[in-house]
């Protein structure tokens, strides 16, 4: 995809999670709708994957370590052909498979994640095990700012330094909110490249919301041979909704009715901009 098309499919991402949401009254709407764009550049531009054959051996590895985020992951995954579309408005329903955290039971994701701090080692164990076997595939994982108080984060990059793995591209949902509160507050990271850099990663910091940033940054990894990659990706909470916009009670949350149409609508309208632009 060009980055217009790109910038569209972003819009229809948005659309999908917040349909979710209003539709099963759950979910994490806020970091969901923060991390579109990335999920979106990931799915439809970057990644080696095969939609009808998901297990084929020559593709990339995804972990979502945020997993509370999935309605994202859901997203463009049914937009990707994992699933039919239909099956997103079971979401958080009886007997659904579209749970509220990844599961691999569903076509496209390699692991369950939800317990925040996971998904970086999981994503090193992976790069190792590849790196082993002489293989090129790659593994990507994005993180939220608020789950880098768990120490298992750090043991992380601490490994994928010390065991060189320029396979392996970690990314961070910088939106600079979490649950309860701003991330300074709660546990001070910055300065956050920095700390990285000083683990063996070559780091590189863009505008998350920016899909000519994304594809250009995801276009050039690895930064440096026998280094892991670390992408700060500065975005905003709830993009997309002003009323949600850098708001830390919009981590999760339920759109009323007069909401959910004027931002839908909004949305629709931004992408029809896009279209003509």
């Amino acid at each position: 995809m060009d980055i217009k098309s790109l910038k569209i499919q972003a819009f229809e991402t948005r659309k999908a999670i917040l349909q979710m949401i209003y539709t099963a009254r759950a979910g994490h709407t806020g970091g969901s709708l923060s991390a579109a764009d990335l999920m979106t550049a990931l799915f439809f531009k970057i990644l080696q994957l095969d939609p009808r054959n998901p297990k084929w051996e020559g593709r990339d590895y995804f972990v979502l370590s945020k997993g509370h985020c999935v309605e994202a992951y859901w997203a463009v995954l049914a937009h990707r052909g994992f699933f039919p579309k239909d099956e997103l408005a079971t979401f958080s329903q009886f007997e659904s498979r579209l749970i509220g955290h990844p599961n691999n039971e569903v076509p496209g994701v390699e692991v369950n994640t939800g317990a925040l701090g996971h998904g970086l080692s999981i994503s090193v164990g992976m790069a190792i095990g590849l790196k082993k076997r002489k293989m090129t595939n790659r593994v990507f994982t994005l993180l939220g700012d608020g789950e880098l108080g768990e120490g298992s984060v750090w043991e992380g990059a601490m490994a994928g330094g010390h065991y060189e793995l320029d396979n392996l591209i970690a990314i961070i949902d910088r939106n600079h909110l979490q649950i309860s509160g701003s991330t300074e507050d709660v546990m001070t990271l910055e300065p956050l490249a920095e700390k990285w850099k000083s683990f063996g990663w070559s780091v590189k910091e863009i505008d998350g919301n920016s899909m000519e940033e994304i594809v250009n940054v995801l276009t050039s990894v690895p930064f440096e041979r026998d280094k892991p990659s670390l992408i700060i990706a500065h975005t905003i909470k709830g993009k997309g909704v002003d009323e949600m916009e850098n708001l830390a009670k919009w981590h999760h949350g339920v759109p009323d009715s007069e909401l959910f149409e004027r931002a839908m609508n909004r949305l629709e309208t931004m992408k029809q901009g896009v279209l003509n632009g």
